[in-house]
């Protein structure tokens, strides 16, 4: 699906002739079916954010993202959050600014609250968010609480991100923030977002669950459906989501699509680097780690 503007009374699909609707600031890019398809997902998935306290009813929460949650309810997942963007936001985006000296085209892929992009729009960047979900408290409606702190407010997008209602070459990064491990399929997903890059361009993958053995991955799977199951009536599986990385999923990845990855793994801090040993120590399985992936195309 590829969007097209100018002397249309309004956008639609170049390829299939699908009108998109704006509902306030969210362009819509699901058709019926495929909205219909994923309405169990959204369900589910809204139902377990609003009982982990997710989101907030104040701009504070929002606009102190990632670096801290205000709430208090969910402090040890924006702090690996926070150290990861700290990362890309020290250590890559100025390389990437220094190269892109009129500003980066980025999509947000998987943008949720849109923290991200309100970020990289407050460093005068031009990001566009894209979600599956549009709820104001974890969702794409969730932006409304920046649009007092930029010039212009960045565009909002309900698609999926294996049909991203973009053109060829519209973007020079593709940021997938905690989010690609959504995918139910890697290949597809990773092909439709590289079709939306210009050469040079990048794509990167941070904060996606990683196991050096694809069984530990596998349990950490089995475990998590049971203790939905368990505490909200439902396993969490009306998408089957590929949910982790291994080293063999991105090296055929590389392969696939001529990519080669860097892979950087920030400081979480003394406790989180002990938790391999102490998994072997006590028997359990390979934890998960977290990595921020940087691939780049072409000469750049």
């Amino acid at each position: 699906m590829t969007i097209t503007y100018g002397i249309l009374p309004g956008p639609l699909c170049s390829y299939c002739g699908f009108t998109f609707v704006q509902e306030g600031r969210i362009w819509k890019a699901l058709t019926p079916a495929r909205e219909e398809r994923f309405q169990q997902f959204i369900i589910e998935y809204e139902t377990v954010r609003l009982r982990e306290g997710r989101g907030s009813a104040g701009a504070h929460f929002y606009l102190e993202l990632p670096y801290r949650d205000v709430t208090g309810r969910n402090g040890w997942q924006w702090k690996i959050r926070s150290r990861s963007f700290r990362f890309f936001y020290q250590r890559i985006l100025p390389w990437l600014e220094y190269r892109y000296q009129g500003g980066l085209d980025v999509l947000d892929i998987g943008a949720g609250n849109c923290w991200l992009s309100y970020r990289l729009a407050l460093r005068g960047h031009r990001p566009i968010a894209v979600d599956l979900l549009t709820n104001a408290l974890d969702g794409l409606s969730a932006a409304h609480h920046y649009n007092d702190f930029l010039s212009r407010p960045f565009d909002l997008f309900q698609a999926e991100m294996d049909r991203l209602p973009f053109d060829r070459a519209q973007f020079d990064v593709a940021v997938f923030n905690a989010s690609f491990h959504y995918s139910e399929n890697y290949a597809r997903t990773l092909q439709e977002t590289l079709r939306c890059l210009r050469r040079p361009g990048h794509v990167l993958i941070i904060d996606s669950p990683f196991y050096r053995n694809e069984e530990s991955g596998r349990k950490m799977l089995e475990e998590k459906h049971l203790k939905f199951q368990s505490e909200y009536g439902f396993p969490s599986d009306s998408i089957r989501g590929q949910e982790f990385l291994t080293p063999d999923t991105l090296d055929e990845l590389a392969r696939e699509h001529g990519l080669e990855w860097k892979q950087f793994e920030p400081w979480y801090g003394a406790r989180w680097a002990l938790r391999p040993l102490k998994a072997r120590l006590l028997r359990r399985r390979e934890p998960a780690r977290f990595y921020v992936l940087w691939a780049r195309l072409g000469n750049s």
